[in-house]
C-alpha cells in the first residue's frame, strides 16, 4: 500500500477487471512489484550513449529544468511535457497518450530508456501512434499520486518507472510499471503492448472509452467520514503490537528482504515506549537502529543513507541517496540519543549531517534532491572495494585491520566487490585483535580517511539538483532538532540559510508557496507536502534560534495551507490546494509510507502551533482530522505511524514551557542546555526576553511571564495546569521529566 484515496481498492479492482483493456491483457500481463525491479542490475556490457553526444535531434523536454526530463531531452521517442500543448495535440489527431512518470535517480528509469526510449523501432512506434508525455514524479507528486493509484488498484502492485495509457482527456485505460522492450519471463514486451494498444484504439475505440470512465467514476467516489470512531490510546497501542509481530528478532527491521527504513516507526515506538514504559519498544528502535547503522545501508566512509535494504541484513543496499530519507534517519538517530544518551546514534546522525552539508547543500545553502544509484551505468560502483584496493591505500598492517573490521574479502559480498559494514561492535572487535581501543579507532578514522579521498576521485553517481521546498523543510527540521541535541552551532546555520533561501526564492508575494527551483526558476504552485513539511522545519528552527520570524511564519504558511488545501465539504487536507492545476480527481494522502503523508505532519504542525499560541481554533481544526480520519486508521494503525506520533501529542499530557531571560545569557543556556538534550517530544518551548518582545504580538499570554530578580526563569504547564515559576535548575529537571 503506497497511498491513501477515498475508495476502497477491491471495489476498483473487481471494477477494473472487468474493463475491456484490462481483460485483454491479464494473461502474462502481471508487472514487477518495484522492489523486485530495484534489485536487479542493468546489463554492464550495454553502452550507453546519450543521444546529444549523437547530435540527435533533441525533443519537447529541451526547455524543461527538471534534470529528470533533461535525461530525455534527446531521445528518440518525441517526448512532450506534461501540459496544454500535448493534450491538444492528442485531441487533434486523436491519439491514445502514452505517460511515462520516474525521477533522475530511479535505476529502473535508467533501464527502460536504456532499453525501450533511446531505441528507434520503439520511439518510431510511440510516434506514430501515441502522443508520448514524461513526468518527474518529485516535481508533480500530484500526477504521480493519482495514476500510481490506478496502476496498484490495477495490477496490485507499483512503483517507478511507472507506464500508462490515457485517453486524451488523460482518464487512464492501462496501467504498468517496468516492461522489457521484448517479451521476458512471462512478463510482456513494450513493443507488443504498444501495438496492441494501437490497435485497439483504431478499432474499438468505444470499449477503451467506457473502461477509462469507469476507472474515473471510481476514482472519483468519496467516503465522508461517518463520526463513529475515535482514537485514543489503545489505536497507539495496537500499532505498536503490530509494528511488535513484524520485528526481526534478529536483524531489526520488520518482515523479510527488502528493507526500508522507515524512520517515522522508530519515531513512534520511541514515543510508545515513554508513554508505556514498555522495554520492548525501545528494543526494537535500538535493534534496528544499530544493526542499519552498522550496515552497508548507512555509507560507513563518506555518511548519510542508501535508499533500502535488498537482503534481511540490511547489508547489500539499492545505493541512491534521497534528501528526505537523510532528514527523517537524522531525526530518529538524534531522538534515540537523546532517549538513551548513547554516542552510537549522535555519531550516525552527525555522519548524516555531515554527508548532507558536504555533498547535497548547493551554493545558496539549499539542498539538492538525490544522488543516482549508479556510476557508469554500473550500480554502486562509487561505494564498493575489494581487498587490493584497501591494500595500495593502507598498506599490509592497516588494511589487515580495516579489511577484518570491515568484512572486506576477495570473495566479497556484492559482485565480487564489498559494500562495507561492521560485523562486530567497536569493543568486541578491539578485544579480539588484542587492539587499544583509543588506538583502534584512531587507526579506522585515518583509514576512513584516506580511502574516502580516494573515492572522491572515482566518477560520482549522478546528482538530481533540484530544490524542492518540501524535502528541504524536513532536512530544516532535522538540522534545528540535531543542532539541539548534538550541541553543534553549524547544523542551525545549515537550516537557516536553508529556509532563509525558501522563504526568499520560493515564497511568493501572496504568501504561497512554489515547489521547485532550479537555474534560477522558481516554479510549480506547492501542494500540501510543501507547506506541511516546511511549516514543521519552521517550529522546529524557531525552537532553536528563538528568531520570532520563524514562528511568525510558520503561522502565515499554515493559514495558507488550510485556506488552499482543507476540503470545507469532508474535513482534511487535500494534497492538491486552488492554486493547483486540477486533474481528474482530488486525492487526501494519510498512509505514511516512504515519506509522512501530509496530513499526518499537518496535524502535529496544527497541535504544536496550538499549545504555542493558545490558537483554540487550531484545536478544532486537529480534532476534525483526527475525526475524519479515524476508521481508515483504526483498520491498520501501524500504517499510519506519523499520524500517530502527533495523536501521541494530543492524546498528552503535553508540557508548554517558557524561558523568561535573554537568549544569550549564561543560565538561560544552561536551562535550553538541559531541555535539549533530553527526548521531550511531549513539550513546546518559547523563549520571551526583555530586550525583544516580537513574541508578545503573537503569543499574548506570554507577556506576564518574566525573569525573576534578574535570572532564567522556567514557567512550565503540563496538561494546562501550571507550575510555580522557578529559576532552581534542579527544579526544572524534576519538571521537564515528569510524564
Amino acid at each position: 500500500m503506497g497511498r491513501y484515496l477515498f475508495f476502497s481498492n477491491d471495489s476498483i479492482y473487481s471494477l477494473l477487471i472487468r474493463s475491456f483493456i484490462l481483460s485483454s491483457f491479464m494473461k502474462g500481463c502481471a508487472v514487477k512489484e518495484m522492489i523486485a525491479n530495484e534489485n536487479s542490475i542493468p546489463p554492464k556490457t550495454q553502452k550507453h550513449e546519450t543521444s546529444a553526444s549523437n547530435k540527435r535531434k533533441h525533443n519537447h523536454l529541451f526547455n524543461e529544468k527538471s534534470p529528470y526530463l533533461q535525461q530525455h531531452a534527446y531521445n528518440p521517442v518525441d517526448w512532450y511535457p506534461w501540459g496544454v500543448e500535448a493534450f491538444q495535440k492528442a485531441l487533434k489527431e486523436n491519439k491514445p497518450i502514452f505517460l511515462s512518470i520516474g525521477y533522475s535517480t530511479c535505476h529502473w528509469c535508467h533501464v527502460m530508456e536504456y532499453e525501450s526510449f533511446e531505441d528507434e523501432e520503439v520511439a518510431n512506434i510511440l510516434n506514430e501512434n501515441f502522443v508520448s508525455i514524461k513526468v518527474d514524479r518529485e516535481e508533480r507528486p500530484d500526477i504521480d499520486n493519482i495514476y500510481m493509484t490506478v496502476c496498484q488498484a490495477m495490477t496490485g502492485s507499483g512503483g517507478w518507472p511507472l507506464n500508462l495509457f490515457l485517453t486524451p482527456e488523460r482518464k487512464p485505460f492501462y496501467a504498468g510499471t517496468y516492461f522489457p522492450k521484448t517479451e521476458r519471463y512471462g512478463n510482456p514486451g513494450l513493443i507488443a503492448i504498444l501495438n496492441h494498444i494501437s490497435n485497439l484504439w483504431k478499432t474499438n475505440t468505444v470499449s477503451v472509452l467506457a473502461s477509462s470512465e469507469q476507472i474515473v467514476k471510481v476514482l472519483q467516489t468519496t467516503v465522508n467520514a461517518t463520526g463513529g470512531e475515535t482514537l485514543t490510546e489503545e489505536t497507539l497501542r495496537h500499532a505498536y503490537e503490530q509494528l511488535r509481530d513484524n520485528f526481526d528478532l534478529l536483524y531489526g527491521g520488520f518482515g523479510p528482504a527488502p528493507k526500508f527504513p522507515t524512520p517515522h516507526n522508530y519515531t513512534f515506538l520511541l514515543r510508545w515506549w515513554k508513554r508505556s514504559k514498555d522495554p520492548m519498544a525501545l528494543e526494537i528502535v535500538e535493534k534496528t537502529l544499530e544493526r542499519m547503522g552498522q550496515g552497508g545501508i548507512y555509507d560507513q566512509l563518506g555518511g548519510g543513507f542508501h535508499r533500502y535494504s535488498t537482503d534481511e541484513y540490511w547489508l547489500v543496499p539499492h545505493f541512491e541517496k534521497m534528501l528526505y530519507d537523510q532528514a527523517l534517519l537524522a531525526i530518529a538517530y538524534t531522538e534515540a540519543y537523546q532517549a538513551t544518551g548513547k554516542t552510537f546514534y549522535a555519531n550516525i546522525a552527525k555522519g548524516i549531517f555531515d554527508y548532507v552539508l558536504r555533498d547535497m547543500t548547493s551554493p545558496e545553502g539549499v539542498f539538492y534532491s538525490a544522488e543516482d544509484a549508479d556510476s557508469e551505468r554500473i550500480e554502486g560502483k562509487f561505494y564498493v572495494w575489494t581487498p587490493d584496493e584497501v591494500l595500495n591505500i593502507l598498506g599490509e598492517r592497516d588494511s589487515k585491520i580495516f579489511c577484518d573490521y570491515y568484512d572486506v574479502s576477495n570473495e566479497g559480498n556484492y559482485d565480487e566487490k564489498n559494500v562495507l559494514h561492521v560485523d562486530k561492535p567497536l569493543t568486541t572487535f578491539a578485544k579480539l585483535e588484542g587492539i587499544n581501543l583509543e588506538q583502534l579507532q584512531e587507526l579506522l578514522n585515518k583509514a576512513r580517511k584516506k580511502l574516502f579521498a580516494v573515492r572522491e576521485k572515482r566518477i560520482r553517481p549522478n546528482k538530481d539538483d533540484k530544490i524542492l521546498t518540501s524535502w528541504n523543510g524536513l532536512m530544516v527540521a532535522a538540522l534545528a532538532k540535531g543542532a539541539q541535541a548534538l550541541n553543534e552551532p553549524k547544523y542551525a546555520q545549515g537550516a537557516v540559510r536553508a529556509a532563509d533561501f525558501i522563504l526568499n526564492t520560493l515564497r511568493q508575494k501572496d504568501e504561497t508557496l512554489f515547489r521547485r527551483y532550479r537555474l534560477g526558476e522558481a516554479a510549480i504552485p506547492g501542494y500540501l507536502d510543501d507547506y506541511a513539511y516546511f511549516v514543521w522545519g519552521l517550529i522546529d528552527l524557531y525552537e532553536t534560534t528563538f528568531e520570532v520570524k520563524y514562528l511568525k511564519t510558520a503561522l502565515e504558511i499554515n493559514k495558507q495551507m488550510i485556506n488552499n488545501f482543507w476540503d470545507e465539504k469532508g474535513g482534511g487536507l487535500f494534497f492538491n490546494g486552488k492554486a493547483n492545476e486540477q486533474l481528474i480527481t482530488q486525492i487526501k494522502e494519510i498512509y505514511d509510507g516512504a515519506i509522512p503523508s501530509g496530513n499526518s505532519v499537518a496535524l502535529l504542525n496544527i497541535l504544536r502551533l496550538n499549545r504555542m499560541t493558545g490558537d483554540q481554533n487550531l484545536m478544532k481544526m486537529a480534532e476534525n482530522i483526527i475525526k475524519i480520519f479515524a476508521e481508515t486508521i483504526n483498520q491498520y494503525p501501524s500504517g499510519y505511524t506519523q499520524f500517530l506520533c502527533a495523536l501521541d501529542f494530543a492524546i498528552g499530557p503535553t508540557k508548554e514551557i517558557i524561558i523568561a531571560s535573554e537568549p544569550d545569557q549564561k543560565d538561560t543556556k544552561l536551562i535550553l542546555h538541559e531541555i535539549w538534550k533530553r527526548f521531550l517530544p511531549e513539550k513546546v518551548l518559547l523563549l520571551h526576553p526583555e530586550k525583544d518582545k516580537s513574541i508578545e504580538e503573537i503569543v499574548g499570554f506570554i507577556r506576564e511571564q518574566k525573569a525573576i530578580n534578574g535570572k532564567a526563569t522556567a514557567y512550565i504547564c503540563k496538561n494546562y495546569t501550571c507550575n510555580a515559576p522557578t529559576n532552581n535548575i534542579d527544579k526544572i529537571i524534576q519538571l521537564i521529566e515528569e510524564r
